[in-house]
């Protein structure tokens, strides 16, 4: 009979250095490869124009320089916090940071669509290698309670408000630059990640054990599938036989993915984890807000440039307070956890991320940023940067020692394929209200039309000026319709699934740290 396995103490969280330095400095090398990961995600949205006039990309291929990444990305995600406990952690680390840099000079230097396209889903896993394993890292590095507690805030302010920073640093790369350097600037920064981390990090304890190929290929490929329906049906409809035969197709992988897991001696998704009512609400939730952070980010950045007109650059500062913000709404949740626990956080965080995007349906062609996207996007912000903390210590609590990364990389994953799956029912709804809006633009264009746009629109097939505002507009609000949806799926999860008991207390105080047998 085996034995069930013990909670991570604080006794047993291998140290890299037990000063308060020596943690801060473990700390920025773990954030900045965070950091470095997660804005790759929205660095690319700012130069996706400059891609597709320099590789000649298609608009429908031009998605997949996003997808290559995140899909990549979030289906090895789990195969990446498996093998961290594996192999030990600090080793793991190291080489996807370096995988990742790789990719990054590799998609630099890309000549053609295909070969950018390889080198993003290259990416993708060498992110998927090294995410799990650096949250994993911070709790193994911190002892549990305040010290973790802030460790916490900090990973969580950076991975919900690294997107922001991308966009920014995207809009100075492509302003004064090219759309190449986006992808160069992790080279230096991920070197130097690189070469800290053995003198600041020390190896965790390695856990005997194998890889889950099978289970790591079936979740993947039919996430892939799935995905790919959803972008499909936008473009070609629901009743298109290739629509349905991809998600025909991802039912059938994915279903053979639980089926493996449940006969896995050493699954890649341990299930038993969403035994645990709290993990399992606390699952649900990211899956849920990771969709809406997504789509908030992809939409806001389109009405932004093709209708507010702003430049990369501007667009970049535009998104600049929803990094600060998200960073008050994870130091107020780091502050006051111990006091309240988790779920008032999860339940406020959520309503107010569902406010925020039911706000910005309200913008048509006469908005301006000050008057109808800063408010939205602050009160969306606050709301995130309570629950990303909340999520990420509910997640791991009382995980032990041997499966966080395990629990790292599904939290993880419930974030990129939330995000990822999300965007892309998004993108669906996106495409059939700009259809119809289309549909009622069209015979107003050709009565009003000039000579010369109409030549433009026989060429391109897209309609310009007011014409082409009204069509986008109407898709992004349509868009956002459904994440403040997602928003509010989120805070109901957290109302009805989330429980905080005495003991989850005690341990973000570090009052009840349990001991090992």
């Amino acid at each position: 009979m085996s034995t069930s396995p013990q909670p991570t103490s604080a006794a047993q969280a291998t140290t890299g250095n037990t000063g308060g330095g020596g943690n801060g400095m473990a700390l920025l090398v773990i954030a900045s490869c965070q950091l470095m990961v997660v804005l790759d995600i929205t660095i690319v949205n700012i130069a996706l124009p400059d891609i597709q006039r320099s590789l000649d990309f298609s608009t429908t291929s031009l998605a997949w320089v996003v997808n290559a990444y995140t899909l990549t990305f979030g289906g090895l995600l789990l195969l990446g916090g498996r093998a961290g406990d594996i192999l030990g952690r600090r080793r793991v680390f190291i080489c996807g940071v370096l995988l990742f840099v790789l990719a990054s000079l590799l998609g630099g230097l890309a000549q053609n669509e295909t070969q950018l396209l390889a080198a993003r889903a290259l990416q993708g896993v060498g992110g998927a290698i090294a995410s799990p394993t650096s949250l994993a890292l911070i709790s193994t590095t911190f002892r549990e309670g305040p010290e973790r507690n802030r460790a916490f805030g900090v990973f969580a302010a950076v991975s919900a408000g690294g997107g922001a920073i991308g966009l920014l640093a995207g809009g100075i790369l492509v302003e004064y630059l090219n759309w190449r350097w986006v992808l160069f600037v992790n080279v230096p920064i991920g070197l130097l990640i690189a070469l800290a981390t053995p003198r600041w990090i020390r190896e965790s304890e390695r856990h005997p054990g194998h890889f889950d190929i099978t289970g790591a290929l079936t979740s993947t490929v039919g996430m892939v599938l799935l995905v790919y329906g959803f972008i499909r049906a936008a473009q070609e409809g629901w009743r298109d036989a290739l629509t349905l035969a991809s998600f025909g197709a991802a039912v059938v992988f994915l279903v053979a993915f639980i089926l493996i897991e449940r006969r896995s001696r050493q699954p890649i998704t341990p299930l038993h984890m969403f035994a645990d009512r709290n993990r399992a609400g606390t699952y649900g939730i990211m899956l849920c807000l990771a969709a809406a952070i997504f789509g908030m980010f992809f939409f806001l950045t389109l009405f932004v440039q093709n209708v507010l007109n702003f430049s990369p650059l501007a667009t970049g500062f535009a998104f600049l307070p929803v990094s600060a913000v998200i960073a008050v709404g994870a130091g107020l949740a780091s502050r006051f956890l111990p006091v309240y626990g988790p779920k008032p956080f999860m339940v406020v965080g959520a309503i107010l991320a569902a406010v925020g995007l039911a706000w910005l349906t309200l913008t048509d062609v006469h908005s301006t940023y000050a008057g109808s996207v800063l408010g939205p996007i602050l009160v969306f912000s606050l709301g995130m940067g309570m629950e990303f903390v909340s999520l990420t210590l509910m997640a791991l609590s009382d995980v032990p020692v041997q499966e966080t990364g395990a629990a790292s990389g599904l939290l993880n994953a419930t974030q990129q394929v939330g995000g990822s799956l999300g965007l892309s029912i998004l993108v669906t709804m996106f495409g059939t209200a700009s259809t119809n809006e289309a549909d009622k633009q069209v015979p107003r264009f050709l009565d009003q039309a000039t000579p010369a746009e109409l030549l433009q629109f026989k060429r391109t097939g897209q309609l310009p000026g007011h014409w082409g505002d009204e069509v986008l507009t109407a898709g992004v609000s349509a868009a956002f319709v459904v994440a403040a949806i997602f928003t509010a799926v989120a805070a109901l999860i957290a109302v009805l699934a989330i429980q905080v008991r005495p003991s989850d207390l005690e341990r973000l105080k570090g009052d009840g740290v349990p001991s090992a047998p």
